[in-house]
């Protein structure tokens, strides 16, 4: 993720197509829950303006560097296209119609499939991006960009970075590797097994 860019605005034309390009990505029962919203440079300034807080904006040393983004892409879904969806005949079996059946919501899993293709595709480009995660102001954003019947999911952030970005903090977190966080899974047969009761 780069934070800081050089405000380069970003040809829209370009990155509608990248956007479509990244919805190839699966889809649960093909519902195609998941919408790409797209704002030019001429717009970022009022996105942070109602996406974060003015204290956050007058204290992080981030925001500069935010603020030169050259597009924004609003990463939205439609829960109710899945429920419907599972609701059908051949998915009807499933019990998925209710909200609150869902203990992964298929709607999230997909926009995240989605904007990481999306991420990839900028990166190709030579060009870079920052994921901002929705932790507040949902609402406010979908309201001023007039999205209605869509819950936010994330904002991607697009440009070019201008090699100033200031590393997170995170990244000097101890974590375990790559490779450990990799695990096979041992088969039924060589599994060691629970004792069965009254042995």
């Amino acid at each position: 993720m780069v934070r800081s860019f050089d405000a380069t605005p970003i040809d829209l034309d370009w990155l509608d197509q990248c956007c479509a390009d990244a919805l190839w990505a699966p889809t649960a029962g093909n519902s195609a829950g998941v919408r790409m919203n797209t704002l030019g440079r001429e717009h970022v300034i009022d996105y942070l303006n109602v996406a974060t807080d003015a204290a956050w904006r007058e204290g992080s040393p981030r925001y500069a560097g935010v603020s030169r983004a050259g597009a924004v892409v609003l990463v939205t879904t439609r829960p109710q296209d899945y429920l419907a969806r599972y609701a059908e005949p051949d998915k009807a079996t499933s019990d998925l119609a209710r909200r609150e059946a869902w203990t992964v919501p298929y709607w999230t899993s997909d926009a995240a499939m989605a904007t990481m293709a999306l991420l990839l595709l900028i990166e190709e480009a030579g060009l870079q991006a920052a994921l901002w995660g929705n932790f507040r102001h949902e609402r406010e954003v979908l309201d001023w960009a007039g999205i209605v019947d869509e819950e936010l999911v994330a904002t991607v952030l697009v440009g070019r970075g201008d090699g100033r970005d200031q590393p997170s903090t995170s990244r000097g977190r101890e974590v375990p590797t790559r490779a450990q966080r990799v695990r096979r899974v041992p088969s039924a047969t060589t599994r060691p097994q629970p004792p069965r009761a009254g042995e």
